[in-house]
Parts: C-alpha cells; structure tokens; sequence
C-alpha cells in the first residue's frame, strides 16, 4: 500500500513515469484560455505539418494519433489516459503535439508530468463559474499551468488584461514571454491586416501570411500561432504554409451553404466574448439581416445567461431563443434567465430543429443566420440522456427543403 498526501497528483507522476516519460520526447505545444483553444490547436497542428514534425492532436473537437482520429470524451483526459496517448503518438510515429489545455484539466490536476514545449494563453472571460466560483480562481488554473513549468517559453495575448497580468509576472520572473495582439508592447502584430468573406491577409513577425478562416477574431488564434511557432523555432515558409492551408474548423464559424441566397454560419460559441465575437464577424458578412439563434447548456454558470442574452439582443437584428444542451435543468427556467436579457423582442421556441428551421424560413437574401453554442456537437443533452443532434445537419436538411419549395 502507498499512502500520498495527493492521489491526483501522485497519479499523474505514476502515470508519467509508467508510460516513459513520453512528453520528455514529444514536442506539446499546450494552448488554454476561454476561447480561441480549438481553432489555436488545429492552427499549431497544421504549421507543425507543414514543419515535418509529425504532430498528434488533443482537443475538444477531435484527437489524431498517428493522422488516424479518435473520439473526444473530454477536452484534455485525465492523467493516465493522457500519458498513454502521448506513449501512442509516439509508437505511431508521431514527433510532436499540439494540444488543448482545459482550466478544469489544469485544477483536477490532469495535466501533471506533462512537459510542455510552449504554453499558449488566448485570452480568458466569464465561462465555467458554476466550476471555479469566480474569475479570478478561473485566472488561478490557468496561471497555475505557467508558473508550474518555469523551463517552459510562453505566448501571451496582451490585449486581454489577464494576459497582460500574466506575461507581466513571467517576465519579472526572467522567463522567456513572446507577446501578441494589438498592444504596442506585442512582439507579434498584425501589420497591413485585409479582412474579406474569403479569409484574411496580413503580416505578422515579418512573415507575409493568408488565412482561409473568416472573422477578425481568428486574428487573434493566427497571431497565437505565430508566436508559439516562433518559439518553437519553426522556420517562417512552414508558418505560413501551415496557416494557409487549414480551411477551417469543424463547428466554428462554419458555413452550411446549399446555394441559398443568404449566409447560414455554426459555431460553437457559448460565453458572452465568443457570442459577441462571432456576431460582430457575422454583422461584416450580413449585407441584410442578422438573425441569431442560440441557448445555454444546464447545470453550467447561470451567471452568463442574462449576459449572452443582452450580448444578442444588442448586436443581432433577430433572436430566437432555444433549447442548448438543458441537461437537468429545468429548461424553462433556462430560458427565462436568458429573456432576463434578451428582452421582449427575443422570440422563444423550446425546440431547436425548429428554431433553426424558423430562422432559414424566414431569411431573405442577404441575411446571415448564426446558430450558436453547439458547434461541432453530434448530441443534445437531456436529463437522462443525449439525443443525436447536430446543427449543421439540421441546418442543411431545412435548406434542403426551402430548395426544394422554390
């Protein structure tokens, strides 16, 4: 019998040491914050392709081990599954990895033995408060991954006070902090930015780079990427070939398009920043109406629900408030605390299909529709049970039918 004085951390050690130490190996590229994770790891994941370094991935969307995909139970996996991922990735052949580093990974203390070759922070906003109680223990489990690592490089957005918090105690602590955003004590800017419906174009650490993905704040996630390349001193041709060619990122900003005369966009966003965020891209697309249909997950921070709700009424020309993933909750009341926001206007219907098939009823050329919070969700997730459900399809389905009435 051994008796320790903490379980999870001892079995993080165990498990690093059981499975060989395999991140002492492979190249992990960690990248946490509230939003801009998921779009961040698959940018890093396909500038280290582009590098020859033969990366894995880890993240909410999907994982790839050896280029083969794997299902996603969790963002990051508890400390024994992740170390034995990591001992496959090598065993497939795989020399690095870029991967999503959660705030709850981060307090259960997944992610001890892991070491990391950079750490990204994005940015960090109101999201997981029914875990974490407050913003600034939320802060905590992100900066705790930082100062945990003192070996470790870090690429920091500055635009985000957090961000700046943070890169100002690493520097006073001598560590080596790459800073990004629009600040001017960013590194890594963006110089001679272009943004169009077909990506972007700018120059950032005088690398010349075009990007396929859409909305101002993917910016922020290239300019993340880029210095986290930088300090992993991957040559800048391989940068930009990396940012080029990822096309997109399943359910974020994605487009469903069958032909119709207006914009249908899905996308994950479910925290009052990446709500607000992905509308404002969408507002520069619409060159009619902006319709937004979106609700909030169950049993998660209540707090945010007003907020998300004013956030659409404020910026969208239509909001049809619906289910999410209720979960145990009471979905009336979901939706009611959500109205506390949104408003009288806000129209309400309890079923999604229907929500969305309202919004693509009623659109007329030039609109553009958002579908919000589910993303590249396959599932709805009820009380005692998850129902299969995806946007997207359903988005397409009713597109489908509208082609066929016209």
């Amino acid at each position: 019998q051994v008796v320790v004085d903490d379980v999870r951390r001892a079995m993080g050690r165990a498990a690093d040491h059981f499975f060989g130490s395999p991140t002492s190996e492979l190249r992990v590229a960690g990248v946490t914050g509230t939003n801009g994770k998921t779009t961040t790891a698959f940018l890093l994941y396909s500038v280290l392709a582009a590098a020859g370094a033969r990366p894995g991935l880890l993240g909410t969307v999907e994982s790839r081990v050896g280029g083969r995909s794997r299902p996603v139970v969790r963002t990051t996996p508890e400390a024994i599954d992740l170390h034995r991922t990591f001992r496959e990735m090598l065993n497939a052949g795989d020399r690095s990895c870029a991967m999503e580093a959660s705030s709850h990974a981060s307090e259960l203390k997944r992610l001890v033995g892991v070491r990391f070759a950079v750490l990204v922070f994005t940015n960090l906003t109101q999201d997981h408060l029914d875990f974490h109680g407050t913003l600034e223990r939320y802060f905590e489990a992100k900066r705790r991954l930082f100062l945990e690592r003192p070996e470790t490089p870090a690429a920091v957005n500055v635009d985000d006070p957090y961000g700046q918090r943070l890169a100002d105690e690493l520097l006073a602590k001598g560590r080596r902090v790459l800073r990004f955003g629009a600040s001017a004590s960013a590194e890594v800017r963006a110089e001679d930015l272009e943004l169009s419906a077909a990506g972007a174009s700018l120059r950032a650490s005088g690398i010349d780079l075009r990007t396929p993905l859409r909305g101002r704040f993917n910016v922020e996630n290239v300019l993340a990427t880029v210095a986290a390349a930088r300090l992993l001193e991957i040559e800048d041709a391989a940068i930009a070939r990396g940012v080029e060619e990822l096309a997109g990122v399943p359910g974020r900003f994605e487009a469903v398009d069958e032909g119709q005369p207006f914009t249908v966009i899905v996308d994950y966003a479910h925290t009052p920043d990446s709500l607000e965020r992905v509308l404002r891209a969408a507002r520069d697309l619409a060159e009619n109406r902006l319709v937004c249909v979106f609700g909030c997950g169950g049993d998660r921070d209540r707090g945010k629900r007003p907020v998300m709700g004013r956030t659409v009424s404020e910026l969208a020309d239509s909001v049809i408030v619906t289910a999410d993933n209720p979960r145990s909750e009471d979905l009336s009341t979901i939706l009611a605390e959500i109205l506390e926001g949104a408003g009288p206007e806000a129209e309400v219907e309890p079923d999604r299909s229907a929500a969305i098939a309202k919004a693509i009823g009623g659109a007329g050329p030039g609109d553009v529709i958002v579908i919000a919070g589910k993303g590249h969700e396959q599932g709805q997730q009820l009380a005692d049970r998850t129902l299969p459900f995806d946007d997207r399809a359903v988005a397409r389905r009713e597109l489908r039918r509208l082609g066929a009435r016209a």
